[in-house]
């Protein structure tokens, strides 16, 4: 009995906690003037719409941190559907790109983003983007970083946030035996798609900063994996958020109060 007591009022300090931080998140929001750059979110494999769907109808909804902004479909061969939304609102504008073949490679993912980012630069002309990337959607990102670098063709990344990203591959055999493609072949450790991102590391600008979320409970993306981020990015430039709670899986980072939290604070702090 004494123990079930501990375990509830730790669950009631932990929600004082986060209702405390989002109260606070929410104030600087309306000092800070929400995010400077464009904030690009990009799901991971097998991601569709409502990947990242629910986290920006949060963000703009019940938080007020920006709009969602653009829609891109884009399709196996790489044709851009793009859906401008429109809604006149200045705040932050948030982009969410969708992927018809969401279990292609993470060449061929990185370089359909490269398309929707070239696409961004040339019709609205925006220099600087913010990137977001679920599980392989953080991968996908982080190499588009590495190869993508024209900046008169593509827009140049103020900051990157991982979130449950496997940079050292997914451990768990069985996972491979359900899940056969050219992702999957990607995301085994040791594969030339991950060795190739280690070998790129002096290539990332020395102006990018990065997030890296993971989770305790995340049986996708252990957080030994999730650590491996720091064969590819320097010390200086990264941050790294571990939450400790062992019933948030992999599907549920992007679900996470908390995660919101951590995502926005790191994209808006500094864009006074």
């Amino acid at each position: 009995m004494k123990k079930q007591h501990i375990i509830i009022a730790a669950g009631l300090f932990s929600f004082f906690i986060l209702v405390f931080l989002m109260t606070d998140v929410r104030k600087s929001a309306e000092s800070e003037n929400n995010i400077k750059y464009p904030t690009v979110f990009v799901h991971g494999y097998k991601g569709t719409v409502n990947s990242f769907g629910n986290l920006l109808n949060r963000f703009e909804n019940e938080y007020g941190w920006g709009n969602k902004a653009i829609v891109y479909h884009v399709s196996s061969s790489g044709h851009l559907n793009v859906y401008n939304l429109n809604k006149g609102k200045n705040e932050s504008a948030f982009v969410q790109v969708i992927f018809e073949n969401n279990r292609a490679s993470i060449a061929d993912t990185s370089k359909w983003l490269a398309k929707v980012l070239a696409h961004m630069k040339r019709v609205y002309r925006i220099d600087t983007v913010n990137l977001v990337g679920h599980s392989m959607g953080g991968l996908v990102s982080m190499k588009y970083v590495q190869t993508y670098q024209d900046t008169a063709v593509y827009p140049r990344v103020h900051k990157l946030v991982t979130i449950g990203s496997p940079f050292d591959g997914i451990y768990s055999k069985e996972y491979f035996q359900l899940n056969r493609d050219p992702a999957t072949v990607d995301l085994k450790p040791g594969s030339g798609a991950l060795k190739l991102m280690r070998a790129n590391k002096e290539i990332i600008p020395d102006s990018l900063k990065v997030l890296s979320i993971g989770s305790t409970g995340d049986i996708v993306a252990l957080p030994e994996s999730v650590h491996a981020i720091r064969k590819v990015v320097n010390e200086d430039q990264l941050t790294e958020k571990i939450i400790e709670n062992k019933s948030l899986g992999h599907s549920g980072l992007h679900e996470s109060a908390m995660v919101d939290i951590l995502v926005y604070s790191f994209l808006a702090a500094g864009s006074k």
